[in-house]
């Protein structure tokens, strides 16, 4: 060592020798001395680091058996090789021992009991149940398009007067609408007086009287004109059912062909609730769902419907998909337009469908959901077969294997596309938790479905 330090002292000695050479030859000198100099302080201060003693620089601990590591208790995936504080969070860090050992993570955690306490840890018991799903839901109120009937001209004719003359009048079956004058019914009904005057057949007559209720008279009337003998040049349009009525698309005066719409009427004792529902919550909604929802009109209180129809295509704007909701609507409370907040419970099986068990053996229509019954049979409403309810998308009976593997939603650390979980190993002398990666599906209220990575 001292022989290298003489051999630098002679060469400075002869560089102040050159003091009147050349500037740059001497400038050229005194850099490659530097670089020399300092390549040879570098390797020296190396080889003094690796000649000091571990036990030195460690207080007598061995660092190939134990390795002190520094952590958080609220974000563990911070690891530092010293006390300190946490760089998210700013808590004090915790002493840990790690080691390294093969497994999917890489990652064992080895705590103290103090530790363990003071970094409030708990744990639970990775299990299969029901995942429960608590969907809420935005939506409006409209009209339900079955119970929507037109009042036509069933024959050509005047309008000479509208008995309702505005929208939102609330109008029975029967009730007179539309008062029209026709010379196309005037002579049907000459051509019914003529066949009863010279005592046509009865198949004749039947015929006549036949046209004229095809043209919109009732039997009432047609009874009515038949006593009288005498053709009346007016007729009178009721309505063919009860309801609001909603639009009025004529006035008094306009002329009308056969089919011509006067005015429109919705029977709001059933309404349609369509609600939007993103493509994340599609697993968890079937036909026949039972619906909650609340509207401003009438804080506190709950309305219920079944889901009567979720729609095949995705609304490529929005991202959502709309449901309908038939709903009961025999106290009036609810009216077309108004804005509900709807919310639907579910639970899916690990197949996929859903689970209810309220659902064990029933049938239930394909086009209208609220008629379930108990056994296979008839649609009361439309007459159509009842089906399984398992056909739609459901699981009644769900068995042990059947229901999902699931943990806290509080369990998993999620870092960007990788979810790791901590699992505790069973007989160890310290608390000792195992680092794992894990597949994660659908988020369910306070759980996570687990896809792979955990077993029970």
């Amino acid at each position: 060592m001292k022989g290298k330090i003489q051999n630098l002292q002679s060469k400075l000695t002869s560089l102040l020798s050159l003091k009147n050479k050349d500037p740059r030859k001497v400038a050229a000198i005194f850099l490659l001395l530097g670089i020399l100099g300092g390549a040879f302080l570098f390797s020296r201060n190396i080889s003094e680091q690796k000649t000091v003693p571990v036990n030195q620089s460690h207080e007598g601990h061995d660092h190939d058996k134990e390795k002190v590591t520094w952590t958080c208790s609220m974000h563990p995936q911070i690891q530092m090789d010293k006390a300190g504080q946490c760089p998210i969070c700013g808590m004090d860090l915790i002493r840990v021992e790690s080691s390294s050992t093969d497994h999917s993570d890489g990652t064992i955690l080895e705590m103290s009991e103090a530790a363990l306490k003071l970094a409030d840890i708990s744990t639970t018991k990775v299990e299969r149940k029901a995942a429960q799903a608590d969907i809420r839901l935005n939506g409006t109120i409209n009209y339900d398009e079955t119970k929507v009937e037109f009042v036509t001209a069933r024959v050509a004719g005047r309008i000479d007067r509208m008995f309702v003359d505005y929208t939102g009048v609330n109008v029975k079956r029967g009730d007179h609408m539309v008062y029209l004058y026709s010379p196309e019914l005037i002579s049907a009904q000459e051509e019914m007086l003529q066949a009863i005057k010279n005592q046509a057949s009865k198949e004749t007559i039947d015929a006549a009287k036949e046209r004229l209720r095809l043209w919109g008279l009732t039997r009432g009337q047609i009874e009515q004109i038949a006593r009288r003998q005498k053709a009346t040049d007016h007729t009178t349009i009721t309505s063919p059912t009860a309801g609001i009525v909603i639009k009025k698309h004529l006035s008094e005066g306009a002329y009308v062909k056969e089919g011509t719409r006067i005015y429109t009427i919705a029977d709001l004792s059933r309404l349609w609730v369509e609600i939007e529902a993103y493509e994340s919550d599609l697993r968890w909604v079937r036909y026949g769902q039972h619906v909650e929802f609340t509207t401003a009109a009438h804080a506190g209180e709950v309305f219920h419907g079944q889901v009567s129809f979720v729609d095949p295509i995705v609304d490529p704007k929005t991202r959502t998909v709309k449901l309908r909701v038939n709903v009961n609507n025999e106290e009036g409370k609810l009216k077309p337009g108004m804005f509900v907040r709807a919310s639907i419970q579910s639970s899916i099986a690990n197949t996929g469908p859903v689970a209810d068990e309220s659902m064990k053996g029933k049938w239930i229509s394909p086009m209208h959901p609220e008629i379930i019954k108990d056994g296979p049979g008839k649609c009361d409403v439309c007459g159509m077969t009842l089906v399984p309810i398992e056909t739609l998308g459901y699981i009644s009976d769900p068995k042990n294997e059947d229901l999902p593997l699931v943990i806290p939603a509080s369990a998993p650390l999620l870092t960007g596309k990788r979810a790791i979980v901590y699992v505790r190993v069973p007989d160890t002398k310290k608390p000792t938790f195992e680092g794992r990666e894990v597949h994660l599906g659908s988020r369910a209220g306070d759980y996570y479905i687990v896809k792979h990575g955990l077993k029970e």
